[in-house]
């Protein structure tokens, strides 16, 4: 009976746990400004940072990795049947684009991505973190580093061999990450994109 409710309890676990609006508190709690009226509008780390300093941008980021993380770590070692494994680790990167706690809103889902694919896959969520790393500290484009990271995710699903349930999750994750980021694209192909820690 136990194992009957179990992933589908996880899964709303998940999602209210990425629902949850990291920057939002952060903002709250640091007195700084809310990150929904400023800047981008984004309620994720690049424009936290952008509109409230280095300590809520990082703050932010943390809290949006370890949601994902959390969930991503518990599917992976409370599951035995991989497709329910990697419905629940989606559930937070969903939680965090469509928050119920912001009408359905919010942000990119970058950070809790790569926490939530780092939780039920280290070495590939390794990979996409160090692409992620290496692109923005080149051409500091939180947009660009997300683009790329997320494109090495299916490519590191079939070089190590990963069943067909696992590329088909991380083709859907990537989908997520690029429809997010299509304002983004266009912005970088014209080079009016703003740089990580650039203001407005």
């Amino acid at each position: 009976m136990f194992s009957d409710w179990l992933p589908t309890a996880m899964a709303v676990g998940g999602y209210l746990l990425g629902s949850i609006p990291s920057g939002v508190i952060v903002a709250k709690c640091l007195g700084t400004v809310d990150p929904r009226t400023a800047g981008s509008r984004n309620i994720g780390f690049t424009n936290v940072l952008r509109v409230s300093g280095k300590k809520a941008g990082l703050l932010t980021l943390a809290g949006d990795v370890a949601k994902g993380w959390v969930v991503g770590w518990a599917a992976r070692h409370s599951l035995d049947q991989e497709v329910w494994v990697l419905f629940v680790t989606l559930c937070p990167i969903v939680g965090h684009v469509h928050s119920i706690f912001l009408g359905f809103r919010g942000g990119k889902g970058v950070a809790t991505a790569l926490g939530a694919v780092t939780g039920v896959a280290p070495s590939i969520g390794a990979a996409s973190l160090l692409v992620w790393l290496v692109t923005v500290g080149i051409w500091r484009y939180s947009s660009a580093a997300a683009l790329a990271a997320f494109s090495v995710l299916p490519i590191s699903a079939m070089a190590l061999d990963r069943s067909w349930t696992f590329r088909f999750f991380a083709l859907c994750v990537t989908g997520l990450i690029v429809v997010r980021h299509k304002d983004n694209i266009v912005r970088l192909w014209k080079g009016t994109e703003p740089k990580i820690g650039k203001k407005d």
